[in-house]
């Protein structure tokens, strides 16, 4: 079944979402390399990685659906915050955000009553309660390490522990 314009149109800008929250990541792993935290960049890096693979499923899904996956130009990410907690408050706040894409796609989805979408979303849907939980996680241990040197050496080296490419 052909995968109608308007869910078309839709999903292309939710790749370059996907693409948009690597670059973010990206920045976010140079802001944490900058400040000698190599686990919390190898984290984002990691983080990275997984919004591409979720930006290339989305591609494949609409090809398969015999639409047009089509790219968006990415805007410059932010690359500086104010501490490690504040980089993961906006990790955090950018999910919320991607999740409301998510919902949008689903409603989406349901008014066009193309069931092969809003069967390839649940994915994604059950995706982002797991990239929230995750990350409002880190933000309540990066607060609660405060300004602590040793704490926050901890979570690095724990965040660090996710692995690498």
């Amino acid at each position: 079944m052909v995968i109608g314009d308007r869910l078309t149109k839709e999903l292309n800008k939710q790749i370059n979402e996907e693409f948009a929250s690597a670059y973010l990541y990206l920045a976010m792993g140079a802001y944490f390399d900058d400040k000698d935290l190599p686990g919390l960049a190898s984290w984002m890096r990691k983080q990275a990685q997984e919004e591409i693979g979720h930006g290339m499923r989305i591609y494949h899904f609409i090809v398969e659906r015999e639409g047009r996956a089509v790219m968006d130009a990415l805007s410059r990410p932010q690359d500086r915050w104010d501490s490690p907690a504040a980089a993961f408050e906006a990790a955090y706040k950018h999910e919320q955000h991607i999740t409301e894409c998510f919902q949008k796609l689903m409603q989406s989805a349901r008014e066009e009553k193309d069931v092969m979408t809003e069967s390839f979303l649940k994915w994604f849907v059950d995706e982002q309660v797991e990239e929230e939980a995750q990350t409002i996680a880190i933000v309540k241990q990066l607060k609660m390490v405060g300004e602590s040197a040793q704490g926050l050496f901890m979570v690095d080296r724990e965040l660090g522990s996710r692995g690498e490419e």
